[in-house]
């Protein structure tokens, strides 16, 4: 059973800075694809950014591209989400997730495995 827990989420204003990890224990986390999605309140979870398993592969949601940054150590089976200009619509429960194969993809329904979110709210 693969357990997936995000941290760092918080508060922060417009235009400011917030990093977000996930931290992922019960499997070997080679051939492992995560990604980052995001849930506001009253709309679907939405993909944010994905990482292939080698970390070398990175997609990103247009909303964030140039703004958002994702990474992997797989020596400490820990993902990342950099986020720098913030904007009120970044405001979200951020969850991760995982799936086996090599590639991330922007569908949810392809993950098998999430965390349980954090809370990124962007005040204006």
């Amino acid at each position: 059973q693969v357990q997936l827990v995000e941290s760092g989420g918080g508060l922060v204003q417009a235009g400011g800075s917030l990093g977000l990890s996930c931290a992922a224990s019960g499997r070997t986390f080679s051939n492992y694809a995560m990604a980052w999605f995001r849930q506001a309140p009253g709309k679907e979870r939405d993909f944010v950014a994905g990482v292939s398993w080698s970390g070398v592969t990175r997609y990103y949601a247009d909303s964030v591209k140039g703004r958002f940054t994702i990474s992997r150590g797989n020596a400490n089976n820990t993902m990342y989400l950099q986020m720098v200009s913030l904007k009120p619509e970044d405001t979200a429960v951020y969850y991760c997730a995982g799936k086996g194969g090599y590639y991330p993809s922007a569908d949810r329904r392809n993950y098998d495995d999430w965390g349980q979110g954090t809370q990124v709210t962007v005040s204006s």
